[in-house]
């Protein structure tokens, strides 16, 4: 389950969220293009859900506004994981070492 950045009701989402066990969240390098791209998806995802939430809508299984809403999420989901990891700072400070000591 996922939840909408203005909202606090729980939207089921399309693709599995990758999630690392006892591990810290890896930051991931986002060319200007994705960053334009996620910015885009981000509002759209806002503006519907918002207004979902000013119309009242219910929450089905088969509603047209949160199908959409969970297609954007899996697509904003997609451009944010299609973008390289950034190295953490102990991968780079043990690059470093190595660079040293050869």
């Amino acid at each position: 389950m996922a939840a909408s950045t203005t909202t606090s009701f729980p939207v089921p989402a399309f693709s599995p969220i990758r999630a690392a066990v006892h591990a810290a969240p890896n930051r991931r390098r986002i060319c200007p293009k994705a960053g334009h791209a996620l910015e885009i998806l981000g509002h759209a995802i806002e503006y519907l859900t918002d207004e979902f939430v000013h119309e009242g809508g219910s929450l089905s299984a088969n509603n047209g506004q949160l199908e959409a809403v969970q297609l954007l999420m899996a697509a904003n989901r997609q451009v944010y994981y299609d973008c390289p990891e950034a190295p953490s700072f102990r991968e780079r400070f043990l690059s470093l070492l190595r660079w040293y000591a050869a």
